[in-house]
């Protein structure tokens, strides 16, 4: 077997988790297809699949064949650079040979592609790519911008049948009120009495707006399954036929007019579409994570091209090319400043609401927003390369995968629906035979409440709705949950192991600490000229400490890196030592006075060096990495969600205990070489803990990717973060107790749905089997058990960190 590769896909005409499960089990059937997820609320499929062995358009067909649509966007493109026919020969099949383009057409005359491509697969920005790869100029058309929201047409679509059925539906429900004794001082015209003029009614509704249902009943059956539209079909067609049957009989019986349930077929038709068009305006608002992320992307960026500045798409810009950010706009893509200086907000990405002053040399992330200066930027990543895109793809992705949770609901679904028309037809004949012998009406009227109540809606969406709510709550809050398992299994942790450098800390050594017996600012002078040459980390951060004090550095006539001891300079016609105890005793400085200092500073965790001028000790210098800010507060308040908080580090047990001490972890494990973090990890799990590794560095990644669930720190490496299953944007440690709070919040919210769409079918089938449920009730009921499920769910968005 090749490399795996993933593909995934929008559907359309899913109506239950039937025939979500259908759609799966139909796809993991295929040849090459490895694993297939469907998503209900999200109306998307994610499939591993082996190139070698089957494509995306052999996948896009079985969607087809099984009964279902496969939303491909379609777009025209603007050519330039073409002379002949075989320049659009090339381009079209360059195009055409694209991963994910289904059909690419390019037309010489009007200087014109159109190409119809799956959006999941690859954008416009792409498809402008290749054509530029190809020696040619590509745009999008200007009126094609905008592109087609499909939920947006769903719903519109439903809300015109909806009218259209309530239109025909009225008249229908005005005769069966003025069945009822209690109702029976209400006016019904008696022309609506007619069995001719309530079939007249009662036939568009049947057959024109519930169209739909017997198209997808027909197509589950066709394919040995059966889903919601079965249900609904049998149900309402009963009741419609039925009536038919006794209209039938009624010419020339005078003066009799039979009880007849047209209104009973049209008025849960008509129910049922408002049900569907409650649920798909809910999925809409359970998407808006995605929208809102995208929203942030500036639509134009200005460029230099050729010497002169031009406003062009941002789908148009490509690496290298320099462009310009005024105060108050937004930076379009991911780039490096060459020139100017300016604060920046980027609390779109890190939640922080401090903007951060960037100069020339530093990155800058696309989408955030300069906030006082003129800069200019290298474009280093552009399209789906960017920061903002890679976080849109995670965020898809995890709201288009399957927690485990899911999956019982899915099985269920599978079986539901024959069980239930098991059920509607032993109903029908306790009714019949014992209930209420010989009334077949009334026999009837049960079965259909049965039929109808039971739709397996509400649980086909009980769990992907609350996974899409709770990742897209988590990512406005900088928390990157990789798929809906990690979402999952992040409210099972125990333990809780946290990587000291770059994680408890920030990572960077800061100069902390100065004792001389001389003027200081002489005594930094020398030292700082001295270190200045040196490329070791703790010589910059001396020299940067000491530059932010003001204090101007000395030229360095001569000068000597000693591995392992520390350095030698000759600074103003002095020599200089810095560096250890043994550099200090080889050259026989005396420095008996200094150890008890030295050694309470290195307690503290610090770093201390012994500095001499012209062979007399001078004084010392510390340096330490500092605690974060939040470290103190985030750890406390992981103990107090009763979690175990364990510090793991490569340093010496006296500075691994001076910073657990200071930030309140009682358990620390030092002088771990990188390799063995990932089997301490193992360790803590073999005593049966659940454990989350937080980490921000290469040497990190095992133990990220062995650890139950690794979090790698948002400021840290790309090899950390492709480890990890969640990303925490902001370098803050409050993020960790906030992703196991949503994950948390959102199995909550998971267990609630099930428990209510379990229930309402467990509660529902009896009471209308035993005659307690009028069938229009029983689709009222269906309708509004969706709808609570996918509202519930949406609480989520609402939630505070």
């Amino acid at each position: 077997m090749g490399a795996l590769k993933e593909t995934s896909m929008q559907i359309t005409g899913m109506t239950c988790a039937a025939c979500s499960a259908r759609i799966e089990k139909g796809l993991r059937k295929l040849d090459g297809v490895e694993e297939a997820n469907v998503n209900l609320a999200l109306e998307r499929s994610s499939v591993k699949y082996d190139p070698q062995v089957t494509t995306v358009e052999v996948i896009q067909q079985k969607v087809r064949d099984l009964g279902y649509g496969v939303v491909n966007e379609k777009a025209e493109f603007e050519i330039t650079g073409m002379t002949c026919a075989a320049c659009s020969s090339r381009i079209e099949k360059g195009l055409n040979k694209l991963e994910g383009v289904s059909k690419a057409n390019v037309n010489l005359a009007m200087e014109k592609a159109t190409v119809e491509y799956n959006p999941s697969e690859l954008s416009a920005t792409d498809i402008i790519k290749k054509v530029q790869d190809l020696g040619y100029g590509a745009s999008v058309k200007e009126d094609q911008k905008e592109g087609v929201d499909h939920r947006e047409l769903e719903i519109k679509k439903q809300t015109r049948k909806f009218v259209f059925a309530v239109i025909l539906s009225l008249p229908l429900l005005w005769t069966m009120v003025g069945h009822f004794s209690f109702t029976s001082f209400i006016y019904v015209p008696e022309f609506l009495m007619n069995p001719w003029v309530q079939l007249l009614l009662a036939t568009p509704v049947q057959f024109i707006i519930g169209k739909q249902f017997y198209v997808g009943a027909y197509k589950a059956l066709k394919n040995k399954s059966a889903n919601m539209d079965v249900l609904v079909a049998l149900g309402t067609s009963a009741a419609y036929f039925y009536s038919l049957y006794l209209s039938i009989r009624s010419i020339g019986m005078h003066g009799h007019t039979p009880e007849l349930y047209y209104e009973t077929s049209a008025i849960l038709i008509t129910l049922i579409i408002l049900g569907k068009l409650f649920e798909a305006k809910a999925k809409g608002r359970s998407s808006e994570a995605i929208k809102k992320l995208m929203g942030l992307q500036a639509k134009t960026a200005i460029v230099e091209r050729d010497g002169v500045e031009i406003e062009i798409p941002l789908e148009e810009v490509v690496t290298g090319d320099i462009f310009h950010v005024k105060p108050g706009e937004k930076i379009p893509v991911d780039g490096v400043i060459k020139e100017g200086q300016s604060a920046i907000d980027e609390s779109m990405l890190t939640g922080e609401s401090v903007p951060v002053d960037k100069t020339v040399g530093d990155e800058v992330i696309g989408a955030t927003i300069n906030k006082n200066g003129f800069l200019k930027v290298e474009a280093t990543k552009v399209g789906k390369d960017t920061a903002l895109a890679q976080i849109i793809k995670v965020v898809e992705e995890a709201q288009g995968s399957k927690a485990p949770i899911q999956r019982l609901a899915d099985k269920i679904s599978g079986v539901f629906v024959p069980i239930v028309v098991g059920l509607a037809v032993v109903t029908f004949f306790i009714w019949f035979l014992f209930v209420t012998p010989g009334d077949f009406a009334e026999s009837l009227e049960k079965m259909i409440a049965v039929l109808v109540i039971a739709c397996p809606c509400a649980l086909g969406l009980a769990t992907p709705t609350s996974i899409m709510a709770g990742s897209g709550r988590s990512a406005e809050f900088g928390i990157l949950f990789k798929g809906g398992e990690h979402l999952e299994m992040t409210h099972r942790i125990t333990t809780v192991v946290l990587d000291k450098t770059g994680t408890v800390t920030n990572g960077t050594p800061v100069l902390t600490d100065v004792i001389t017996d001389r003027n200081e600012e002489e005594f930094l002078a020398l030292v700082g000229s001295a270190e200045r040459k040196s490329e070791h980390p703790l010589a910059q951060a001396i020299v940067e400490g000491i530059k932010e004090k003001g204090i101007s550095l000395k030229e360095v006539a001569d000068f000597e890196a000693i591995p392992g001891f520390g350095i030698r300079a000759v600074v103003d016609g002095s020599e200089i030592l810095v560096g250890t105890r043994k550099l200090m005793t080889r050259n026989q400085i005396v420095i008996d006075h200094a150890l008890t200092q030295m050694e309470v500073l290195e307690r503290e965790g610090k770093t201390a060096m012994l500095a001499s001028v012209n062979g007399q000790f001078a004084g010392i210098v510390a340096v330490a990495d500092t605690i974060k800010e939040t470290s103190v507060a985030a750890i406390a308040r992981l103990k107090d969600m009763g979690l175990d908080v364990i510090m793991i580090t490569g340093d010496n047990q006296e500075t691994a205990k001076a910073i657990a001490n200071r930030v309140g972890i009682e358990h620390y494990i030092a002088e771990v070489l990188p390799e063995g973090k990932a089997d301490e990890v193992k360790k803590l799990q073999k005593e049966g803990k659940k454990v989350a590794m937080v980490g921000d560095g290469i040497n990190d990644a095992p133990a990220l990717a062995v650890a139950d669930i690794g979090m790698a720190i948002g400021t840290g490496t790309d090899v950390a973060m492709e480890a990890a299953d969640i990303t925490l944007i902001r370098g803050d440690l409050n993020s960790i107790a906030d992703a196991i709070f949503m994950s948390r919040k959102t199995i909550n919210n998971i267990k609630q749905n099930l428990f209510w769409a379990f229930g309402y079918n467990t509660i529902g089938i009896p009471i209308a089997a035993a005659g307690f449920l009028a069938p229009w009730l029983a689709g009222a009921a269906m309708a509004f058990s969706s709808v609570s499920v996918v509202l519930n769910a949406l609480r989520l968005q609402k939630v505070k960190l």
